[in-house]
């Protein structure tokens, strides 16, 4: 198994078991945290496989990746009312996952022979999407657009980091490792310090 698949596999389990936490934020049933966890989980990598025309799909050359989606899912069903705080839980879950998921499409990018932008679009859509379409579908305010939080700009900064580790300073094998914990620190610190990006603040027109 390459380092992209065991990324991939990593990004899909931890964003399911956001999408089960959010499943059970939102009381659905079975079925609807297996939607859920499997639209959070494979999400974002969807989107990348078919911008890059990559074929087939990843979740289609191994569906092994929906049943891990599953598997989270049931687990959470039945487990999600031990945590304290499930939307602390998700959070926190969903840090690791963005930074894992970001590392995961530079890396599919850099194996197509992709140029600089792409790579870093593909990581920042891996990263994002997923997410975004799971709280678009329940109805919550997507975390990707919440007010001044590092969600974006910390995928985009790990991918950076990441395709200038691997092509510019030619770091091979840590290059992947060092652009997701770009991410996770930066959103981290979003998480526990409050770190934000200005926001527009708007002002009265001119007499």
């Amino acid at each position: 198994m390459t380092w992209i698949a065991l990324l991939d596999y990593g990004s899909v389990l931890i964003f399911a078991l956001t999408g089960a936490l959010v499943a059970s934020r939102a009381q659905l049933d079975p079925i609807g945290f297996i939607f859920i966890a499997a639209l959070t989980a494979v999400g974002g990598g969807t989107v990348r496989d078919v911008l890059l025309d990559r074929n087939p799909v990843f979740r289609i050359a191994e569906p092994t990746y929906l049943a891990v989606a599953t598997t989270a899912a049931v687990i959470v069903f039945f487990t999600a009312h031990l945590f304290e705080s499930r939307l602390k839980a998700l959070l926190w879950l969903d840090s690791f996952a963005l930074a894992i998921a970001v590392a995961a499409g530079v890396g599919v990018a850099l194996s197509l022979n992709q140029p600089a932008p792409i790579v870093i679009l593909m990581g920042v859509i891996t990263g994002c999407m997923g997410g975004l379409m799971r709280d678009v579908v329940v109805g919550d305010v997507p975390v990707v657009l919440k007010q001044g939080e590092l969600y974006v700009s910390a995928a985009f900064a790990g991918a950076l980091v990441a395709w200038i580790a691997r092509t510019q300073l030619d770091i091979a094998a840590p290059a992947l490792a060092i652009g997701a914990l770009v991410t996770w620190c930066l959103r981290a610190g979003s998480l526990a310090f409050g770190w934000s990006l200005p926001t527009y603040k708007a002002r009265p027109p001119r007499s």
